[in-house]
């Protein structure tokens, strides 16, 4: 029994919005802030530096996945181009990265939920951590559903996404464009804010990169794709540049909405906005932040799994793990990211799992680029369908 190609393009771009669309845009925007020295056009430039980069990285990953349009993609070509010493040591950093990444997104999800009903004052912590671990099972049930399951609840997750987002960015330009001196005013002197370190901006870097590790899904599910030498590359160049545009603009929104104090102090800026601008359905807000970051922890689930399915596949895990249940879906590692992510989410908090997540996930991404650069010169006539021009 094999996985099956289920997924057409339609199925795959939900699944990368609802990936790539979640808990970073947020969080982070609280810490590119801070580490920018609340510079304003400095955190700009870094949401839309970054972008550029990850948009690099999705042609890259591009390349990857068609060139070898298996399952764990990412891991099968490190192994046979830096040699099985360097797949395996990637295979747990990208490991520990899903498993803290689905931590962080559980918490933030039953913090926005619990925060509503403690208005004032923080949330306590053991409702909070309950409420996280019922949401991560209830996800680890269904990716045992299989991938078409999966795909049909992250359509409609990201068509919830793209709806928030679009409202939140369209409000704060209508805001801007009209002139409120309060909105107005935020930008007047931003020029002449303090400027951070390189310290300080690589920390801020790493929490932009955060908000783009979902992108990385499609490597990760590139044996379940159909035509995937068509699919990937038109869904990952097209939707990762869709997502920077909206990046930048609900960033933009922000700023122009909420004061630097009031954005550093958030513990969701995304639910501090929606307060702000429409203060009378604070409970709808709670519902709508909550639900807008559902779909990330499906699919991280989902790649944790297809990661320990393809080491097994190729030996380096045990034969268990890549065994298919009557969905064609390896249950038994989902239920392993399960286990794990749960006492990720015991023993931690989401400032320390941001960033962690973000480091690991460029190590990963710095091997991939090396060894993208050695096939390419040492392997040349290896069939590409889809080549970056580099």
């Amino acid at each position: 029994m094999q996985l099956l190609r289920a997924l057409g393009f339609f199925h795959v771009s939900m699944i990368l919005f609802s990936a790539t669309l979640g808990t970073g845009i947020f969080v982070t925007p609280k810490a590119v802030l801070k580490y920018s020295s609340l510079n304003i056009p400095v955190s700009l430039s870094i949401w839309a530096g970054c972008g550029l980069l990850n948009i690099m990285t999705a042609l890259c990953n591009a390349e990857i996945a068609t060139t070898y349009p298996f399952s764990g993609a990412s891991y099968y070509f490190l192994k046979r181009t830096l040699g099985s010493s360097v797949a395996f040591l990637s295979l747990w950093i990208k490991l520990f990265a899903h498993f803290l990444g689905i931590s962080a997104q559980c918490l933030l999800i039953a913090t926005t939920v619990i925060q509503y009903f403690y208005s004032g004052c923080p949330a306590p912590e053991l409702p909070t951590k309950c409420l996280a671990l019922a949401v991560l099972w209830s996800f680890g049930i269904l990716s045992t559903r299989g991938i078409k399951a999966v795909a049909w609840f992250n359509t409609v997750s990201s068509f919830m996404k793209l709806s928030v987002l679009c409202l939140i960015s369209l409000t704060g330009l209508v805001l801007l464009v009209n002139g409120k001196k309060e909105n107005v005013s935020r930008f007047e002197n931003a020029l002449d804010a303090e400027l951070p370190s390189a310290s300080q901006i690589a920390d801020a870097i790493l929490q932009v990169n955060y908000s783009y590790l979902g992108s990385s899904v499609l490597i990760v599910i590139a044996g379940e794709i159909k035509r995937p030498t068509e699919t990937i590359p038109k869904t990952l160049i097209c939707g990762i540049f869709i997502v920077t545009v909206l990046y930048l603009l609900t960033n933009i929104s922000y700023v122009a909405v909420l004061t630097t104090q009031e954005i550093i102090f958030s513990d969701s800026v995304g639910v501090t906005w929606m307060n702000r601008v429409f203060p009378s359905i604070q409970w709808i807000t709670s519902f709508l932040m909550s639900a807008f970051l559902f779909g990330s922890v499906s699919c991280g689930i989902v790649s944790a799994s297809r990661v320990f399915y393809s080491a097994s596949q190729e030996g380096q895990f045990p034969s268990i793990y890549s065994m298919l249940n009557d969905h064609h879906s390896p249950a038994v590692a989902s239920i392993q990211t399960v286990i794990v992510s749960t006492v990720a989410i015991i023993s931690s908090s989401i400032i320390y799992l941001v960033k962690y997540v973000s480091l690991g996930s460029s190590c990963i991404q710095l091997l991939q680029m090396i060894g993208l650069l050695k096939l390419r010169y040492q392997k040349h006539d290896i069939p590409r369908p889809y080549k970056l021009l580099i």
